[in-house]
């Protein structure tokens, strides 16, 4: 491909004019969330490439107001579900109710028909709720009887994990699991941080204005998915995701006692659709290793399986993560040309 090819169908100023869009939209956010920028960043990269978000951290660290504040700003519908033990399918999709005076069925919807959707705990709900969750999320789509639902554009599911306890909750299906783009680990603010929480909360919330429309959202993800990606970047993120099956390729068999199952090609995919996200939040019609690198955490501590000599020697989940990411090298792909792999050098140089 000759260097002054175009890179995609999108011009830098197009760019940069989303990249603007979505600045003013996590602004508009941050009028009433304080630090959790990592959080905050994720899900807009999780709903320009379409995914979902699983976020584990102790209570109240402002991940329903995240949620909720997000969905202001887009003027889209929110909604929050308490899972708990004796939670059931029709609690969350709807059902199907006899009406006597017409003699017929009529049908229901549940919570999950919004577009940005809160399901806090969801480790506490028994097996049919997560089977019935897990058709929204792959799908986007509820079946209810002999009828299929669509459900409303955009639609995003953000689901909550307390790590504190462990009493009535239950392990999430390894399938549902992959299901979910990312798992962001979040922790306490820091003290300065903490001191504007309580500032904001004692006082009173600004109003937070509609930024972003599902129509622009959805030209938003129209130009993701035009964003060009290098051979070099995809191979990096497949290698990746390889890495954790078969950590010997990566010079890593010190690590294979500790991983029972490595994660699946869905991440090296999402690596990608979510690099593709991010490069367009940071303004570039391209992506870098940088974007994979910078998400790999993200995409991979929810599809690693550690096996039991990992519990025995205490070998931690996002130790093993580390490694596997500084183990694989980094590609070099040139700023100025993305279609340039500058892993072999420049024939002037390998000339002279």
């Amino acid at each position: 491909m000759p260097e002054d090819a175009p890179i995609s169908e999108l011009g830098p100023q197009k760019v940069m004019d989303a990249a603007a869009k979505l600045r003013k939209l996590s602004l508009e956010v941050k009028k009433v969330i304080v630090g959790q920028d990592m959080m905050l960043e994720r899900m807009l990269v999780a709903l320009l490439a379409r995914g979902h978000i699983l976020i584990e951290g102790v209570p109240g660290l402002a991940k329903t107001l995240a949620i909720k504040t997000t969905a202001d700003a887009l003027g889209t519908s929110f909604k929050r579900i308490q899972f708990t033990p004796d939670l059931v399918p029709a609690d969350l999709v709807g059902t199907r109710i006899y009406n006597p005076k017409k003699a017929e069925f009529e049908v229901e919807l549940g919570p999950v028909f919004a577009n940005l959707i809160l399901a806090d705990e969801i480790n506490r709900a028994p097996a049919k709720v997560q089977s019935a969750l897990l058709e929204a999320m792959q799908e986007r789509q509820v079946t209810l009887g002999h009828e299929t639902y669509k459900l409303p554009y955009p639609f995003l599911v953000l689901a909550t994990q307390n790590p504190i306890e462990s009493e009535g909750t239950y392990f999430l299906p390894e399938a549902q699991l992959d299901r979910f783009m990312f798992k962001v680990v979040i922790d306490y603010p820091a003290f300065y941080e903490e001191m504007t929480v309580v500032e904001r909360v004692s006082t009173k919330f600004d109003q937070v204005d509609v930024q972003l429309t599902a129509d622009e959202l959805r030209e938003l993800q129209g130009m993701v998915d035009k964003i060009h990606v290098h051979q070099a970047v995809t191979e990096y993120a497949v290698k990746l995701a390889r890495a954790s099956r078969e950590p010997g390729e990566a010079g890593l068999n010190h690590l294979k006692p500790y991983i029972a199952f490595g994660a699946s090609p869905r991440a090296s995919v999402n690596l990608i659709l979510a690099a593709k996200a991010l490069a367009l939040l940071r303004g570039r019609e391209y992506i870098l290793p940088d974007d994979v690198k910078d998400l790999a955490p993200e995409v991979l501590r929810h599809r690693i399986m550690l096996s039991y000599d990992a519990l025995a020697d205490d070998v931690k989940l996002e130790t093993v993560v580390a490694e596997l990411i500084a183990a694989v090298r980094t590609p070099q792909v040139h700023l100025g040309d993305p279609h340039r792999d500058f892993r072999a050098p420049p024939k002037s140089q390998a000339q002279a």
